[in-house]
């Protein structure tokens, strides 16, 4: 049987409904049967990074534990992304939905189309905010996530819901 690894993942979108786009992905990923999401961050209003004309992003984190080995799970990503009409237009460009994997287990990978832990996330603090509610003890580059997200500048983001209140459906 295959393992379980810990992977923390990266949502985000600024156009259409990117919060429902991000709640429809994180119910696929939970769905599957080799994949559980263990925690999922607030939901984050965040000025654009590296193209800023263009709309704010709604940011967040996730926790999953899959079998998935990382080539897979980024396919699973990607289908899940295209399945909700994703376009890749621009690079840092507007999108209805980005899922990215910003570190599974303790392993750095560097392959074609993919590379863990993501490239510059320690730069972005619409990354690590949402990140340090959920993993603030993980490490990147042996940095803790909460220390680094010291050094950022927090402007202009602003908290939109708590995770409990958008990502998944209420009982009741």
């Amino acid at each position: 049987m295959t393992s379980l690894h810990d992977v923390f993942l990266g949502l985000g979108g600024n156009v259409g409904e990117p919060d429902k786009a991000m709640c429809a992905a994180l119910a696929a990923l939970d769905a599957r049967p080799d994949t559980t999401v263990v925690a999922v961050s607030s939901l984050y209003r965040t000025p654009p990074w590296g193209k800023t004309d263009q709309p704010d992003f709604l940011n967040a984190a996730a926790h999953i534990r899959t079998r998935l080995e990382p080539k897979a799970l980024l396919e699973a990503c990607l289908d899940i992304e295209r399945g909700l009409k994703r376009v890749r237009d621009e690079r840092w460009g507007p999108r209805s939905i980005d899922i990215d994997i910003l570190l599974y287990d303790e392993v750095s990978i560097e392959a074609e189309g993919l590379v863990i832990p993501h490239p510059r996330m320690a730069e972005r603090a619409f990354v690590l905010l949402p990140l340090s509610e959920i993993a603030p003890e993980r490490r990147l580059e042996g940095v803790r996530i909460g220390d680094l997200l010291q050094r950022l500048d927090l402007g202009g983001i602003e908290k939109r819901a708590p995770a409990d209140q958008w990502w998944k459906p209420q009982a009741g």
